[in-house]
């Protein structure tokens, strides 16, 4: 099975995927970003974007790299990415559930306020305009169509070991 958590940047995907992983026996971390580096390293380099997810391969080949692990490994994948146009999510479940994967999708939500703060001071990575640039697309994919294809957890005042449980305890129920 894939555990998917979405959500926007600052909504605590990585860290949480983490702690999931250590909650679930038999599981791994898929961070699909890796797909969509490989993509970025063909040189010379395909049609210019802000975005790897918009270069068609990269969908069918985060599902076939999904399928081929579990096909492998077996136990659960817990792939931490955003997904945030909704096209590009019909292309992923859709494909996954081809191939029979059963997915668990969750979305990692926090208000605006909590996710731009987490992005400004974030130690590790640094502020990013980047990652700002995707709180009004991440808002209005949440109101229009995210937060219903998906159990939402609000992380706003939860810690990611708390988010994990939530998390860990809807795939056990």
């Amino acid at each position: 099975m894939i555990v998917w958590l979405n959500g926007t940047h600052g909504a605590g995907k990585t860290t949480t995927g983490a702690l999931v992983r250590q909650l679930l026996p038999d599981a791994r971390v898929f961070d699909a970003e890796k797909v969509g580096e490989t993509l970025m390293d063909i040189t010379p380099a395909l049609s210019g974007t802000d975005n790897f997810q918009h270069w068609p391969p990269w969908r069918p080949l985060v599902v076939e790299t999904a399928r081929h692990v579990l096909d492998y490994t077996g136990g659960t994948l817990v792939m931490p990415m955003t997904v945030l146009v909704e096209q590009y999510w019909r292309e992923i479940s859709a494909g996954l559930a081809q191939h029979a994967i059963p997915v668990r999708h969750f979305v990692l939500h926090a208000d605006q306020e909590t996710l731009r703060g987490r992005i400004e001071g974030d130690t590790e990575m640094g502020p990013s305009a980047f990652r700002l640039k995707y709180l009004a697309p991440y808002a209005e994919a949440a109101r229009t169509w995210l937060h219903d294809e998906a159990e939402v957890v609000d992380t706003t005042h939860l810690t990611p070991a708390e988010a994990a449980e939530q998390i860990v305890g809807a795939v056990r129920s």
